[in-house]
């Protein structure tokens, strides 16, 4: 009987298509280190409207959030820190692109639902994590990261090729993020 970490769907396509890229030396950790280093970029190409660029290493930086983890689970290289980071991670680079771009484009009020559901997930982490109580990633917390991704990318999309039928498409999508989150809130009971 497999004793391991739970095994995702995702985690099967990293292991025969991602896994045998990546050198030996090459830990979960420093890919949420690299996405750390990624996300001024990111912000400062897309406060600089250089969409064409700012795009790509958005996509890219929110890949890596998949591929850390999937590696961790896959090679067996789950550590503390890496659930502690890898979620902060994660947040920063969506909440720094939700109050750049979310809150001028579309809505003050999602944009301050989805920051402080955030910070009420760091929070409750930080809490958890000082108690010693040791918590894994979820599906609901999986499908709301990847429904801000989504919803951001629809936003960087229509507002590169000036489309605002993108917009409420965007918007849509992080509302229901917003629905997923509370989900993985009490899910996590916090």
């Amino acid at each position: 009987m497999w004793k391991g970490p739970k095994i995702y769907p995702q985690d099967v396509i990293f292991k025969y298509f991602f896994n045998p890229i990546f050198p030996k030396f090459v830990r979960p950790n420093h890919l949420t280190v690299l996405r750390f280093l990624m996300t001024p970029f990111v912000v400062w190409l897309i406060v600089a409207e250089n969409y064409q660029w700012g795009i790509p290493l958005f996509i890219l930086a929110s890949f890596t959030d998949m591929l850390d983890g999937s590696m961790a689970r896959i090679r067996n290289q789950i550590t503390d820190w890496g659930k502690l980071y890898d979620p902060v991670a994660d947040k920063l680079l969506i909440g720094s692109l939700v109050f750049i771009i979310v809150l001028q484009h579309l809505s003050f009020y999602l944009a301050f639902v989805i920051i402080t559901i955030e910070a009420v997930f760091i929070i409750g982490a930080w809490r958890r994590h000082k108690r010693g109580i040791k918590f894994q990633a979820e599906i609901w917390g999986k499908l709301k990261m990847f429904s801000q991704f989504l919803g951001i990318l629809f936003l960087l999309f229509g507002l590169l090729w000036n489309m605002d039928s993108l917009f409420s498409i965007s918007a849509d999508i992080l509302y229901l993020a917003i629905v997923f989150a509370i989900v993985s809130l009490f899910s996590h009971g916090i």
